[in-house]
C-alpha cells in the first residue's frame, strides 16, 4: 500500500533489460556492431518515453531519476538565463528536490517566490500570474503532489506561463504512468520523471527538454546525450524505462478506473471513524492516493503497527520518512501541526485487490482505536 515510495520492477520489464547487462553489453558510443546495438535499444527507448507524453525523441535526455532532472531544471535555466533574470516561481508543496534546488540556487543570488496553496493543495493560476515579474525565468509547479496526490492545473499554468514567455516546468513524476499527459497541448517546456513509480527499474529517469530551451548541462563530461548529460548510459535502465512507461501508458485506461475505485472505498470507510480527514482534493486527485488524518495519534505508531500486520504504508513522501517535522504539504495546506503528525498516506498499485482493501479497513480502525486508547490527547468519548 506503498506503491508511491517505489514500484517493483514488473516481470515483463526485467526480461527486457537482461540481454543488456551481459550479451549486448556494447557502449552505445562505439562505432562497432555491438556498440551500435546499444545505441539502437536506447534510441528505442527514447522514441517510447517520448511517445508516452507526446514529445519527440530528440526532446528526451536519460539521468539517473526525478532528483537528478528537478535539479538539473532549475540550477540549469537558472544559470543559463540569468542576463535576462534571477526571479523564479515554485510552491511550498514541491519535492524537496525543487525545494532543496531552490533554497541553493537562493544562497547563489537568485529570488524564489513559494506559492502558497489552498487546502485542497492545489495552487491558484491567478496567483502564478500575480507573481510573475519582468525578471522571472521559470515556473516549477509538480504535475501531482506526492503526499497528498492533488492534481495541479497544469494547463492553466502552462498557458500563462507560454503568454508571458516564461519557461514552464512540471516534476511529474508521480503523475506519468498514472494519468494522462501531453506537453505539447499543456504548454509544459520541461517534465521530470522517474522509472521506479511505474513499474520499471529504480535508478534511471528522463527530462523533457522542449527543443529551443536555454538550460545549461548539470554534468559536463562527454558527448553523451547529445552532448547534454555526460556519462556512460544506463542502457538496461533505459531498456527498462522504455518498456516500462510503454506498458504503464498501454494500461492506464482500464487500471485507473480500476485503482479509483478502490481508493473511493478505502476514503469512503476510513472516514467514517471519527476525527479523521482526507487530505488532497476530493476528485482531483491521483487514481491510487489515498492520504488521511487521524487526530490525537502519531502517523509513525500507526506505520509499525500496520507492517506488523504486513501492511506497508507512509505518512507522506518516502524520501523524508526519517524526519520528525510534520509534512511540510500538510503544514501548506493549513493543518496544524500536532494533527498533521497523524497522518498516513497509502497508495496502491496493480496487484492491490479488492481483498486487500477489505485487509486494510479491517485492522486499520483496530490500530487507530488502540492508540487512542494510549493517547492522553484522546478525548474520553473517542477512547
Amino acid at each position: 500500500m506503498d506503491h508511491a515510495a517505489t514500484t517493483y520492477a514488473a516481470p515483463e520489464v526485467v526480461e527486457a533489460m537482461l540481454p543488456y547487462f551481459s550479451e549486448k553489453f556494447g557502449n552505445p558510443s562505439s562505432v562497432y556492431s555491438i556498440g551500435q546495438e546499444s545505441k539502437a535499444a536506447v534510441d528505442e527507448a527514447r522514441a517510447k518515453v517520448a511517445a508516452a507524453i507526446n514529445a519527440e525523441p530528440n526532446e528526451i535526455y536519460f539521468t539517473a531519476g526525478g532528483s537528478e532532472s528537478d535539479n538539473w531544471v532549475l540550477k540549469g535555466v537558472a544559470f543559463a538565463n540569468i542576463r535576462k533574470g534571477k526571479h523564479i516561481i515554485t510552491t511550498a508543496v514541491e519535492h524537496h528536490a525543487i525545494l532543496h534546488a531552490a533554497e541553493w540556487l537562493q544562497s547563489q543570488g537568485f529570488e524564489v517566490t513559494y506559492l502558497p496553496v489552498d487546502q485542497y493543495g492545489m495552487v491558484s493560476p491567478a496567483d502564478v500570474e500575480k507573481a510573475i515579474r519582468p525578471d522571472t525565468i521559470l515556473i516549477s509547479v509538480m504535475y501531482a503532489n506526492n503526499e497528498v496526490g492533488t492534481i495541479q492545473p497544469v494547463a492553466e499554468i502552462g498557458a500563462i506561463a507560454r503568454a508571458h514567455g516564461i519557461y514552464f516546468h512540471t516534476d511529474a513524476v508521480q503523475a506519468v504512468g498514472h494519468v494522462p499527459i501531453d506537453v505539447k497541448a499543456e504548454q509544459i517546456d520541461m517534465l521530470s520523471l522517474s522509472g521506479h513509480k511505474f513499474y520499471g527499474p529504480k535508478g534511471v529517469g528522463a527530462l523533457y527538454i522542449r527543443r529551443g530551451v536555454r538550460i545549461q548541462n548539470l554534468i559536463h563530461g562527454g558527448a553523451q546525450e547529445s552532448r547534454h548529460r555526460a556519462g556512460t548510459e544506463n542502457v538496461p535502465g533505459i531498456v527498462g524505462l522504455g518498456a516500462a512507461i510503454e506498458r504503464a501508458v498501454a494500461a492506464m485506461p482500464d487500471e485507473s478506473v480500476r485503482l479509483a475505485a478502490m481508493r473511493d472505498h478505502l476514503i469512503t470507510e476510513l472516514l467514517k471513524l471519527p476525527a479523521s480527514h482526507l487530505n488532497g482534493h476530493p476528485t482531483r486527485r491521483l487514481p491510487n492516493n489515498v492520504n488521511i488524518t487521524f487526530e490525537y495519534i502519531e502517523g509513525e505508531g500507526i506505520l509499525l503497527l500496520l507492517n506488523m500486520f504486513g501492511i506497508c504504508a507512509s505518512t507522506g513522501s518516502a524520501c523524508n520518512s526519517a524526519s520528525l517535522e510534520p509534512s511540510h504539504v500538510l503544514t501548506a495546506m493549513g493543518v496544524p501541526h500536532e494533527i498533521a503528525h497523524g497522518s498516513v498516506r497509502l497508495t496502491l498499485g496493480e496487484r492491490n485487490t479488492e481483498e486487500d482493501v477489505l485487509y486494510v479497513l479491517e485492522k486499520l480502525p483496530e490500530i487507530i482505536q488502540k492508540l487512542r486508547s494510549m493517547s492522553p490527547l484522546t478525548p474520553e468519548e473517542l477512547r
